[in-house]
């Protein structure tokens, strides 16, 4: 019989998406008081996947990754993910009575294992964490890099995104490592 325990301390990061790098910056620092400062923040790197944003969030989206340097429980990813969703409604704008964001953010955790995206959306490869929060498994460890999956989005599939959370990937055993001690 199996025993429950503890998964251990996970890497918080958003995904961002704007076509305004100063809100980019000014969400940024929201989000470093809020989780406890930044560890790694990407280059703004332009994204050109699809045009499903466009109308809400303009020409010329940039995505910023930004990863925090304290470390949360996965349960936790649930009220941060709707605690992005309270921070995009206050910068929402007004477009002929409809509101349209301007900023998008998708929080996630990533363990040397796996990366963990979470969205308001269901569908056949999320499973639902409560709250209308819905995890998917995004990029997992495979020979000692994270790999994407078929179901993965074109941006996290991306050679510079996956530099990125591959490198990243060695800090969180060296985060997790000093967690356990430092406990």
């Amino acid at each position: 019989m199996g025993v429950p325990k503890d998964p251990g301390p996970v890497m918080l990061f958003a995904g961002m998406l704007s076509g305004d790098p100063g809100l980019m910056d000014d969400v940024e620092k929201n989000l470093a008081e809020k989780y406890g400062g930044i560890h790694y923040r990407s280059e703004d790197l332009p994204w050109n996947y699809t045009t499903y944003y466009r109308k809400e969030l303009g020409e010329g989206i940039r995505r910023r990754f930004i990863f925090f340097r304290d470390l949360i429980v996965p349960d936790e990813i649930v009220g941060i993910k709707l605690e992005t969703n309270r921070i995009e409604g206050r910068y929402l704008r007004d477009e002929g009575g409809e509101p349209l964001r301007r900023i998008n953010l998708d929080p996630g955790y990533l363990d040397p294992a796996k990366v963990v995206l979470v969205s308001t959306k269901d569908f056949s490869h999320r499973i639902y964490l409560g709250s209308g929060i819905y995890g998917e498994l995004t990029l997992t460890n495979i020979g000692g890099v994270f790999r994407p999956l078929p179901y993965t989005y074109p941006d996290y599939r991306a050679e510079e995104t996956l530099r990125i959370f591959n490198s990243i990937r060695g800090d969180s055993v060296l985060l997790r490592r000093r967690s356990r001690t430092s406990a």
